[in-house]
């Protein structure tokens, strides 16, 4: 491994998820600001593999290696990935160097947590207080301003007929310990009905992950016209995009942090849905909620939390208490900062600007990474 040109050689692995490369994206960006240019891996999955979680491995026996990218010497200097299979790779590609490629992790590591050089961690995840954790605030994700003119571009003829305001009901998927059951579908149709009564137009968008037969649920049998996208039998293009926007408000389901975070960035009115839990779902969110304590970051240096941090570690290490995500406190987060409310308490427009912290955040993250690299590969 060598340095090129303009600083360390940068491979940023990936895989299809919009949210986690996004993530990526933003730190890559932040680097090319410096002239640190930076090399995309992109990476596809074997179909068992697409949604299927393969165990946590220095592997690529995961991957679809005709459709992905090449993944050959030289290796990089340094490693930028997101996500539970493209972290696999990443510490396939570090055995390769010897151990002298860094990683950097933008998320929640499914295991082997050691193995990365550095683990950035934003207010949704609970991860084990160790050295190599950086703690931010909200998820380094953002609407692309080219993305979004061009949504706009392409939606505005379709949507300038619709009755005003549109609100965008974004709909993601039950996730662990979280569940979509009728009370889920019939919170999201009350409030649906209650757009078309105010004279609106509820726009229904499901995702890969919206259980089949869901977004149908959701909108038929409506008193009015629910406009549509579901993945499951598409009719036309995703409208997402152009409904980000245009939409004049969102409702966004509970387990979608991505979609969230995008429409509070954009300062447009938020309303969140949180999930209900399965039968023993209660006992699980107890055990978020005591590591939401636990794996806090450090805080002042007293003998109390000194003591909290190495409590953390040990249960950690005894795999009695794994780095987790607590959906409920970062939605609390996001509504205590004025970002969102809770679904039908809906209003004036929302308006905060996240870019200070965001550029706080980021100053860190470079400052993490620059300790990582020899001088000379900077």
């Amino acid at each position: 491994m060598s340095a090129g040109a303009t600083g360390p050689r940068i491979w940023r692995v990936l895989g299809d998820k919009r949210g986690d490369n996004g993530q990526v994206e933003m730190i890559a960006d932040a680097l090319a600001t410096r002239g640190w240019s930076s090399e995309l891996r992109h990476l596809e999955m074997q179909p068992q593999w697409v949604l299927g979680k393969p165990p946590v491995a220095a592997s690529l026996s995961h991957l679809d290696m005709a459709r992905s990218d090449a993944l050959e010497p030289p290796w990089p200097d340094l490693i930028l990935t997101s996500g539970r299979r493209p972290a696999n790779v990443a510490l396939w590609i570090k055995e390769q160097s010897g151990g002298r490629a860094r990683i950097v992790l933008v998320g929640k590591p499914s295991g082997m947590m050691d193995r990365f050089d550095l683990i950035v961690t934003s207010a949704e995840t609970l991860v084990a207080p160790f050295p190599n954790v950086l703690n931010i605030g909200l998820p380094l994700m953002r609407v692309d301003p080219a993305r979004l003119g061009a949504g706009q571009a392409a939606w505005q003829e379709t949507l300038a007929p619709l009755p005003r305001p549109i609100i965008a009901f974004l709909i993601g998927g039950p996730t662990n310990p979280f569940v979509y059951n009728a009370q889920v579908t019939a919170r999201l149709r009350a409030r649906a009905a209650q757009v078309l009564a105010e004279g609106g137009t509820p726009y229904v968008v499901g995702s890969r992950r919206t259980p089949e037969g869901f977004v149908a649920a959701l909108t038929e049998g409506q008193a009015g016209a629910v406009p549509r996208f579901d993945w499951h039998a598409p009719e036309g293009e995703n409208p997402y995009a152009g409904l980000l926007a245009l939409a004049q408000g969102f409702v966004v389901t509970g387990d979608s942090i991505s979609m969230q975070v995008e429409v509070a960035r954009l300062g447009k009115p938020l309303e969140i849905l949180p999930l209900p839990t399965g039968g023993l779902g209660w006992l699980d969110h107890a055990r978020r909620q005591a590591a939401g304590w636990l794996f806090r970051p450090p805080q002042d240096g007293a003998t109390g939390d000194v003591a909290r941090i190495a409590l953390a570690r040990l249960l950690f290490r005894l795999r009695l208490m794994p780095q987790t995500r607590h959906f409920p406190r970062f939605h609390q987060t996001l509504i205590d900062r004025g970002l969102a409310t809770w679904i039908g308490e809906g209003g004036a427009a929302i308006r905060s600007d996240t870019a200070t912290e965001t550029d706080a955040d980021m100053a860190r993250i470079l400052a993490r990474i620059d300790a990582l690299l020899p001088r000379e590969a900077r």
